[in-house]
């Protein structure tokens, strides 16, 4: 699995993970700052962006995907960040690995197994005719339908491109995404990491909730935690001159 990356500026290596139905695109601003501090390493995890498809979709096998990316680059330990599904996968890769990170950094997301809380989004992605929409603003009107906040389905449509065709194609492997759904929701597990631990929290999300605190601790028992005003689960893009500021305290202290 050669993974599709990004490498901007130099320092420490700093690898970044998108959410589900991502890509490396979304942490753009994010990247462009981080990257006059540190050699910035972004990722299209499998399934996702223009990383290869596969039927297998589970934290262990991206967790692998990620050491096969270091052992290429030959980067022996790395600072780690990840949100949401990314997050989950910066988790497992600590947990399975714990050598390899530096410090880590989990946004908006917890070590717990989340309910199917994405129905009417895959809902939505399904129903759009990749065979007879003409323009983005026609998948837009039939996504609508599931999905009212236009800035999620902006987020979702960004996975459309033209292929050598002129036909519109998800750049996300769609079929297994959703097949694969359960194993995404999981808890990552393994022995304690030890170290340095950033969580990182949109008040406006409830992905990270207070019963997870011992979940979080049993795993990340170095783990600090920061919350981000006025932001949801996206906090990097919601609130980024705030999130930069949080994420350079921890990683140059």
């Amino acid at each position: 699995m050669k993974l599709h990356y990004q490498q901007h500026g130099t320092g420490t290596p700093l690898v970044i993970l998108h959410g589900l139905f991502g890509t490396l695109e979304n942490w753009g601003s994010q990247i462009k700052a981080l990257s006059e501090n540190f050699q910035v390493i972004a990722v299209d995890i499998r399934n996702h962006g223009r990383s290869p498809h596969s039927d297998t979709m589970n934290y262990p096998a991206m967790v692998e995907d990620i050491i096969e990316l270091l052992d290429e680059l030959e980067l022996g330990s790395v600072d780690l960040m990840g949100h949401s599904m990314g997050g989950k996968a910066a988790m497992q890769l600590a947990l399975t690995y714990p050598a390899r990170i530096q410090k880590l950094i989990v946004v908006d997301i917890s070590p717990v197994t989340y309910p199917h809380h994405h129905k009417d989004v895959l809902k939505g992605l399904f129903s759009i005719d990749l065979q007879k929409i003409k323009s983005r603003t026609e998948a837009d009107k039939q996504l609508s339908t599931y999905i009212s906040e236009p800035g999620v389905r902006a987020f979702l449509l960004k996975n459309l491109y033209r292929n050598d065709d002129k036909q519109f194609q998800w750049r996300m492997n769609l079929p297994v995404l959703s097949k694969a759904y359960s194993n995404i929701s999981e808890a990552p597990s393994g022995t304690p990491f030890t170290g340095n631990t950033l969580f990182i929290k949109g008040i406006e999300s409830d992905y990270i909730q207070a019963e997870h605190r011992d979940s979080i601790l049993a795993l990340f028992p170095q783990a600090t935690y920061k919350l981000i005003q006025g932001a949801g689960h996206w906090p990097h893009a919601e609130k980024p001159a705030v999130f930069t500021k949080l994420l350079l305290n921890f990683l140059q202290a």
